[in-house]
């Protein structure tokens, strides 16, 4: 119960269709069972539920709210939906992000439209966020902020606007840790490695049409560690850690969780 009495708001508590479990929705079912009120925040309010039955169903506390993270109005709400029913918001956990699902492409080949979109979602709905939740955290003189990022910050990764925005995400991260760190809030990004994930996998097997074994040969062959990738649950795991007290001393650090690969250089 490492959470115990904390309320914690998790965007993008939903997950895409395909096997396995999200990120997020991993994140949200780990905090609940250490003991965290969990808000779960999704576009599709369908998965967001499924996640909070899930959390109930281990006698869990959960609620579900349906957010476009993309607009500030969407955000406003959900924070102020996790006060109204809890009093106080411990953690904000950003895990919303998209590449190939929202239109990400190589330099020449990438529209306009599809940039901005990326942009929105990956960075502009964690620094808003952001925003909203900062004076409550420092009104209570404490808080912990967990955001997604990705290992394509330091490795090769082809799509432009999910490089960029994650790696803007890591530079936004450090600045709200030196900028918070005197009313006792902490934050940390989390850089997920090659996951086995629905939005990882599934979504490339639908895109180059390929199959989802394909697609998991692929992947697990490029991880240093068991030649396997990690799982939904691995990046809930560190999460749980950098927002329980463990981490108490811990803020403005980027953690790879990525099996490896960090250091498979030369």
């Amino acid at each position: 119960m490492r959470l115990k009495d904390k309320v914690a708001i998790v965007v993008g508590a939903g997950q895409s269709p395909g096997e396995g479990v999200g990120n997020g929705r991993a994140t949200a079912l780990t905090f609940a069972r250490e003991g965290a009120k969990v808000l779960c925040v999704d576009y599709n309010l369908g998965s967001a539920e499924e996640t909070v039955d899930m959390i109930k169903k281990g006698q869990g506390t959960a609620a579900a709210i349906k957010a476009d993270v993309t607009k500030e109005s969407d955000i406003k709400a959900f924070v102020a939906d996790a006060m109204k029913r809890w009093g106080r918001v411990d953690i904000l956990h950003n895990n919303v992000g998209v590449s190939i699902s929202g239109g990400d492409a190589e330099l020449l080949e990438i529209t306009e439209e599809n940039f901005d979109r990326c942009v929105a979602i990956n960075l502009k709905s964690c620094i808003l966020a952001c925003k909203h939740v900062i004076p409550i955290m420092r009104e209570q003189k404490s808080g912990a902020i967990v955001n997604i990022s990705s290992m394509a910050v330091i490795t090769t990764y082809p799509y432009v606007a999910y490089k960029a925005t994650k790696s803007a995400m890591v530079s936004f991260t450090e600045q709200l840790a030196y900028q918070n760190a005197q009313y006792g809030i902490r934050a940390n990004v989390i850089l997920p490695g090659l996951m086995n994930t629905p939005m990882a996998v599934d979504t490339r097997a639908r895109e180059f049409k390929k199959s989802r074994a394909q697609v998991e040969a692929e992947r697990d062959s490029k991880v240093p560690l068991r030649r396997k990738m990690g799982t939904g649950w691995d990046v809930a795991n560190a999460a749980l850690f950098l927002a329980s007290d463990e981490a108490n001393f811990i803020t403005g650090v980027t953690l790879p969780v990525d099996g490896g690969a960090s250091v498979n250089r030369g």
